[in-house]
């Protein structure tokens, strides 16, 4: 059997056209959003960017190493793209409509039967290093056999302090449930390493939903704090 033609072209024009749309219109919702750190984006524009000049580089007569770094460039954007969106564009907020326009496709129907989560997310914090905060053991509470209907775990968190444009964690009031706490990030695994360097001595709020697939979410966990060692 034939396998699944993979949505990230590998021609050089088309992905360039492919990941400038993807990221004007990730630019675009992004205040709608919410959930895609400033620096995945960055990153990741920045890839692109220096593929982009290769690319041009390489339209008229050029050496081979030219093609060698364009093709090494394009592999690099190509793995940070698919990272990104299996990470932040698979699951709500963004919409189906959403990965449509950015030629990215849905999932198919088999998993539509999977329910939501029923249960809270918990697990234990971890400090490996200074300005390391790791989030251990990341679990359904209380029943781990439901681990086959858990797609993952969202990780909403923020830090106390005074927010301002190059503060986006901030948090000005301690926060009482997991919708006070502004960033996100999502992960399969059973662990998941914060680097709050800048922020050490304050304090860092953590609280967790399990997700299916679908991006539907179970029931809140426990709000954990730590001071950033």
């Amino acid at each position: 059997m034939a396998g699944r033609k993979d949505y990230i072209p590998s021609n050089t024009q088309m992905f360039d056209i492919f990941l400038r749309n993807v990221l004007e219109y990730v630019r675009k919702n992004q205040e709608e959003w919410k959930n895609i750190p400033e620096d995945v984006i960055t990153s990741l524009t920045e890839l692109h960017d220096h593929f982009s000049d290769l690319l041009k580089a390489t339209s008229g007569q050029h050496t081979s190493a030219q093609t060698y770094a364009r093709n090494e460039a394009q592999a690099a954007a190509s793995k940070a793209l698919r990272a990104m969106v299996n990470q932040y564009l698979r699951f709500a907020p963004v919409s189906n409509v959403d990965r449509v326009e950015m030629g990215i496709p849905n999932r198919d129907g088999i998993l539509s039967t999977v329910p939501a989560p029923s249960l809270p997310a918990a697990g234990t914090l971890a400090f490996p290093a200074l300005g390391l905060i790791e989030i251990r053991d990341i679990h359904p509470e209380g029943n781990r056999s439901e681990e086959r209907v858990r797609y993952g775990v969202r990780i909403y968190y923020g830090i106390m302090g005074t927010p301002g444009e190059n503060k986006r964690f901030r948090l000005s009031e301690r926060p009482l449930t997991g919708e006070d706490l502004p960033h996100s990030v999502f992960t399969r695994q059973r662990r998941y390493r914060f680097d709050f360097a800048g922020e050490r001595g304050r304090e860092v709020f953590f609280c967790m939903r399990c997700e299916n697939s679908k991006g539907q979410a179970g029931p809140w966990g426990k709000i954990i704090s730590a001071f950033v060692p």
